[in-house]
């Protein structure tokens, strides 16, 4: 049976030739589609006809969001770029394009080239309309030496909606794990409403996010960009800033994201993210398109980080929310287990022992205990806010910060600080 192929090299002169070329039946190659756009490959991809995609380099849209969409419906990429430009080359590698070749190529290579390609491909596993199918694809090669894996974790914060304090324990984790001496960088990846950079007393109306996955998806990220776009805090706490706008969230493509936590581990030694709480993937969010997915940054994220840290408030309404949560995480990455942690712990909205109470209802509904519990100070964090400091700044000896510090070193992988003893007052002797 003769491979099927969909082309997509409009514009290029030697198009109609090679075309013909590789439809000789003697190639086993036969050109079943010629698209014009990245969307058209899609569409064409998502009907399952096709096994291999012949791309040139400068096809308009052509990102590593493409590329991953193609391998996740199953369909093997090669590209093709001029004769002489590297930088083309590095490019498509850098979006996950294993097999490269120069458009002169013969059409025997390039045929053997689109059948290795089938032959080493991943196996059709979603569908390209699916949220998690702009994920960067697994085994990737790196082109370079130097683009070696970098040895940093990623901690992913997440939780359902109603304001648990997910943001809190994000930049609490994140300043407390940098005063242990772990270089941190700190990123901001919920769609909904990002507020790292308010919470931080950051004005910035240039999402380093944003940016960096747009950097990205040129194959243009490295270490020394994304230092660039971070925010320095203080030595060893680095910022990457939000959406300023809700409606943006299209610009956080998932594989992009994903290639940013690769650069991010390079750069820090612990990476935590700030998640958006939806995991939706109903049938409305998954019709037959490849439009962007709101989220696919947070599935993206979560499938990819080390540490995944669940964020439930103590109040009942927000521990039915929490146990839903927990049901929906495991539907969706049935292969995450969250570390639980349970936030704004305090006496009044749960009868008896709160610790006690909360931890047999979330044994009892979710099947599981409870890692860390938090107090809740709202002195404190009310303080932090107003001043646009964390909470080792304005309150070094609260509780809350004493709990962010002792989750930090367990997720930094240091040993945990002494607890801070409170100084005796000092005053004039009786007498």
């Amino acid at each position: 049976m003769a491979l099927q192929v969909f082309t997509a090299v409009t514009g290029a002169a030697w198009e109609s030739a090679l075309v013909g070329a590789l439809d000789r039946a003697d190639h086993g190659v036969t050109v079943v589609r010629r698209c014009v756009d990245v969307s058209e490959l899609l569409a064409a991809a998502a009907t399952g006809t096709g096994h291999a995609a012949l791309l040139s380099a400068d096809l308009r849209r052509l990102d590593g969001d493409a590329v991953a969409r193609l391998a996740a419906a199953g369909v093997a990429v090669v590209g093709l770029v001029e004769p002489g430009d590297e930088r083309a080359a590095v490019r498509l590698q850098a979006w996950g394009v294993v097999h490269v070749l120069p458009a002169d190529a013969a059409a025997e290579e390039i045929a053997d080239a689109l059948r290795e390609a089938v032959a080493g491909g991943p196996p059709r596993s979603r569908d390209v309309a699916d949220p998690r199918a702009a994920l960067a694809g697994t085994g990737r090669p790196e082109p370079r030496a130097e683009r070696a894996g970098g040895d940093g974790a990623v901690v992913a914060v997440w939780g359902p909606t109603g304001a648990p304090g997910r943001t809190t324990v994000a930049v609490g984790l994140a300043d407390e794990a940098a005063r242990l001496g772990v270089e941190t960088l700190l990123v901001d990846a919920d769609v909904y409403g990002g507020v790292v950079a308010q919470v931080l007393g950051l004005l910035d109306e240039s999402p380093g996010l944003a940016a960096a996955a747009r950097r990205a998806a040129a194959g243009a990220l490295d270490e020394a960009a994304l230092r660039a776009l971070a925010w320095e805090v203080r030595p060893g706490l680095g910022v990457l800033t939000g959406l300023a706008r809700a409606d943006r969230w299209p610009e956080l493509r998932p594989s992009a994201v994903v290639q940013v936590l690769e650069e991010a581990r390079r750069l820090a030694a612990l990476t935590v993210v700030d998640c958006g709480f939806n995991l939706e993937e109903d049938e409305e969010l998954s019709f037959d398109t490849a439009a962007p997915r709101r989220n696919g940054a947070t599935t993206a994220v979560l499938e990819s980080a080390d540490v995944v840290v669940c964020v439930g408030g103590a109040d009942p309404v927000a521990l039915q929310r929490l146990v839903r949560a927990l049901g929906e995480l495991r539907d969706v990455l049935p292969d995450v287990e969250p570390l639980l942690v349970v936030n704004q712990v305090r006496r009044g909205p749960v009868p008896g022992d709160p610790r006690r109470e909360i931890a047999e209802v979330l044994d009892r509904f979710a099947g599981r205990g409870v890692d860390c519990f938090l107090p809740a100070d709202r002195r404190a964090t009310d303080a932090a806010l107003a001043s646009g400091r964390a909470l080792a700044e304005v309150a070094p000896a609260s509780a809350l910060r004493e709990g962010l510090r002792a989750l930090a070193a367990q997720v930094a992988g240091v040993p945990a600080p002494a607890p801070r003893r409170s100084r005796p007052r000092l005053g004039r002797a009786a007498g």
